[in-house]
């Protein structure tokens, strides 16, 4: 074989994965399809069964390009993932240009097959064409970090996170999806203009030994970000897609509020390991999260768990008191059956190591240690070799 023939490389990385449905090798399975090099970039077809999880193409899609590089491949891998003949995301498999006749839509409604309305269809799109789901190369798992309302403390909890993964020796890249409120810059302490590789993928800046990517490294201080939803689901697409994130074990990603344009955009781009839900105690917090867990579930990302941040505040003479009420956070587990996998309290050095950049995770502390637990159950939840 060539070594522009793509089963000179695909045939020998398949061959060593197994398809969990069929229990053969993911080449003697027949999953891969139209394979084809364009320059650096191997492309291909991996066509899933609806018995294949998220978790195992997920999984196939991480092992073929881990034996990619294992066999000598290294340009880019970009692999397309159908299921059942059906491009994940898309409404069918048609050209992404074809937006002129009706294909089956439900007039008002979406397609058909969107999980969630609105998900996909004519105008559903990112600038720069139509979102796929691609794998980042060299990033083993992608953790969404999300609530469903503001003023919750996701970003101190994505910030902390990572600080706290990193700390335990993990490789960590930090995404500031919030387009419209980028926080990173200031709770990071990191500032400067990316620039560009050789490979035209942009260079993110470091703090504390995470990988950072924000808007807000791009835009003047105090400009506003006047956009539309096409707009912002391109530079997420980008900030996934065109960031020099490699190697990473884990990329945090701290998502806007709410469930619209930027995580449906981010679900649909890259095959998402887990999603951690933060909320407050008080139940207009609670009611916006469980919109949250339902947006994760319903477009089969696994729900790792929740965070209840401001659980609690030590008063000066010893006595605990809740502010935002109490157990809110462990009545929504409940809910939904998943873990706990924090308790944050309303302390001052959290808000503190936000403003000066510098994240509470990095202290020794009570908080600190808080954190610490959180970064550990996410890596059991996710390990990586």
């Amino acid at each position: 074989m060539s070594e522009q023939d793509p089963n000179r490389w695909l045939e020998p990385a398949a061959t060593k994965v197994r398809d969990p449905v069929t229990n053969r090798s993911v080449f003697l399975a027949g999953l891969i399809g139209n394979a084809s090099i364009e320059g650096n970039t191997l492309r291909f077809d991996l066509n899933f069964s609806k018995d294949h999880s998220r978790a195992d193409r997920s999984a196939i899609v991480q092992a073929l390009e881990s034996n990619l590089q294992g066999v000598g491949w290294q340009g880019n891998v970009i692999p397309n993932v159908l299921v059942e003949g059906v491009r994940r995301g898309s409404a069918a498999p048609k050209p992404a240009a074809d937006h002129g006749h009706d294909h089956g839509h439900d007039h008002g409604h979406g397609p058909k097959e969107d999980k969630v309305r609105g998900m996909s269809g004519p105008g559903m799109q990112a600038h720069g064409g139509a979102v796929e789901l691609q794998a980042i190369p060299g990033v083993k798992h992608v953790i969404a970090v999300a609530s469903g309302k503001g003023g919750v403390g996701k970003s101190t909890v994505a910030v902390n996170l990572a600080v706290g993964l990193a700390a335990q020796g993990y490789l960590v890249g930090l995404l500031d999806a919030d387009i419209y409120g980028p926080s990173l810059p200031l709770m990071m302490s990191v500032d400067g203009k990316p620039v560009a590789n050789e490979q035209k993928k942009i260079i993110p800046l470091m703090a504390y030994g995470v990988k950072c990517m924000s808007i807000g490294f791009l835009a003047d201080p105090g400009e506003p970000i006047i956009w539309r939803g096409p707009m912002v689901m391109g530079v997420i697409r980008q900030f996934l897609q065109q960031v020099a994130w490699a190697p990473v074990d884990y990329l945090i990603v701290d998502l806007p509020p709410g469930t619209g344009d930027a995580q449906l955009t981010m679900i649909q781009n890259v095959p998402i390991s887990g999603s951690v839900i933060v909320t407050t105690p008080q139940e207009v917090a609670l009611l916006d999260a469980r919109r949250g867990v339902q947006m994760f579930r319903k477009l089969d990302v696994p729900v790792l768990g929740v965070v209840e941040n401001m659980a609690w505040m030590d008063a000066p003479d010893g006595t605990r008191m809740h502010p935002f009420g109490e157990g809110g956070g462990k009545r929504m587990a409940r809910e939904f059956e998943v873990e706990v996998l924090a308790e944050v309290p309303l302390d001052a050095a959290i808000r503190m190591g936000g403003d000066r950049g510098s994240p509470a995770a990095l202290d020794t502390d009570a908080v600190a240690t808080v954190f610490r637990s959180l970064a550990t159950k996410v890596a059991e939840a996710l390990p990586v070799s």
